[in-house]
C-alpha cells in the first residue's frame, strides 16, 4: 500500500490492493481502531472518489470513511484513455462496461479491507458499504454475493435493474439497445430485483434511498424493490421488515447524479445532498457497531 499522509487526523491518499482510495478519518479523535465505511461512486457525477467524499462525507460519523475509485475510471483509465471507455460504451454498454466495472468493483471489496487493515487503525468488526447510482448496485452484488462480513450498508440510486438504465440510455440517445445472449446473460447477474432472498438472507440493516427526480430508477421502483427485500427479509412480520434492519427513503430534488459536471472533484453541496449525507450519517451511526470510546450522538 502506498500513503501520501501520516497523521490520522488527516485525509489519505493511496492504494489499497490497487484501487484507489481517499480516507477520512473519524470524527472523534482517537488512537482506538474505528469502524470502516466503504464507499464506491457512480458513472455520474460523483464518478470519483475525492468527489464521492466531498459529496457525502459522512462527516460526523466516528468511522473512517474511505471511498474507492471504480475499475476503469481515475487512474486505472484503460489503453486509450476516456475515448476508449466511451467507444465501449458505444458498442455496447451493458455487456463491455457497466457489467465488468459493477463486478469488478463487487470482488475488489475484500482484499482492499484486507490491506486497509494493515495501514490504518481499523477495528476488526464488519464493514458498512455505501455506494452511489453503479457503485450502488456493486454494493447490492457484493450483499448477495456475501463478498464480505458487512454490518451495515446503504445505497443511493441504485441501478436496481438493468433495462431500467437501457431504457434511460435509449431516452437519451435516441438509439435502441439490441439485446443478445451475452447482455441477457449480464442482466441476469446485476438485477437485483431477482436477487432480493439472496441481498436479505444475514439480515444486514439496509438504506435505500430514492432520488425524488431520479429519472433512471424513479422512486416507484426503489419503493417496490424495498417491499420485495421486505417480502424476504428474516423475521418480517406480515411482508414488512423492521425499520432497524430494511427501511426506504425518498429525498426530494435529488436527481440520478447529485453532483455536477463533470464530477470528478467536489462540487457546491445542495439541500438535497445535504438531507442524502444526514441520512447516511444516522443509519450507520446507529447500526454499525461502534466501540464505546468513539460512540456519540451524530446531532450532538
Amino acid at each position: 500500500m502506498v500513503v501520501a499522509a501520516s497523521a490520522l487526523t488527516t485525509p489519505r491518499t493511496g492504494t489499497a490492493a490497487g484501487v484507489p482510495f481517499l480516507a477520512l478519518p473519524p470524527a472523534v479523535a482517537t488512537t482506538a481502531p474505528a469502524p470502516l465505511v466503504l464507499g464506491l461512486h457512480a458513472f455520474e457525477p460523483p464518478r470519483s472518489e475525492s468527489a464521492l467524499a466531498g459529496t457525502l462525507p459522512m462527516a460526523a460519523l466516528p468511522a473512517w470513511r474511505v471511498h474507492l475509485g471504480l475499475p476503469q475510471f481515475g487512474a486505472r483509465l484503460p489503453d486509450g484513455g476516456v475515448p476508449e471507455i466511451n467507444r465501449r460504451g458505444e458498442h455496447d454498454y451493458l455487456v463491455e462496461l457497466f457489467g465488468p466495472i459493477v463486478e469488478g468493483a463487487a470482488a475488489e471489496l475484500h482484499g482492499v479491507v484486507t490491506a486497509l487493515r494493515s495501514a490504518l487503525p481499523i477495528a476488526d468488526t464488519p464493514v458498512g458499504l455505501v455506494g452511489v447510482g453503479a457503485g450502488a448496485t456493486a454494493v447490492l452484488l457484493a450483499l448477495a454475493e456475501r463478498r464480505l462480513p458487512v454490518g451495515a450498508a446503504a445505497v443511493i440510486n441504485p441501478i436496481i435493474d438493468p433495462t431500467l438504465l437501457m431504457a434511460a440510455r435509449e431516452r437519451r440517445t435516441g438509439t435502441p439497445y439490441r439485446w443478445n445472449p451475452r447482455s441477457q446473460n449480464t442482466r441476469g447477474r446485476m438485477d437485483m430485483s431477482a436477487r432480493t432472498a439472496e441481498i436479505v438472507r444475514d439480515g444486514t440493516p439496509l438504506l435505500v434511498v430514492s432520488g425524488g427526480e431520479d429519472d433512471v430508477c424513479p422512486p416507484d421502483h426503489g419503493r417496490a424493490f424495498h417491499a420485495a427485500l421486505a417480502a424476504r427479509a428474516p423475521g418480517n412480520i406480515g411482508g414488512r421488515a423492521d425499520d432497524h434492519a430494511l427501511r426506504h427513503i425518498v429525498v426530494p430534488d435529488l436527481a440520478h447524479s447529485i453532483g455536477p459536471e463533470p464530477g470528478l472533484e467536489p462540487g457546491p453541496l445542495t439541500p438535497a445532498g445535504v438531507l442524502t449525507d444526514r441520512a447516511l450519517t444516522e443509519w450507520f451511526h446507529r447500526r454499525l457497531p461502534l466501540p464505546p470510546q468513539v460512540r456519540q450522538d451524530p446531532a450532538g
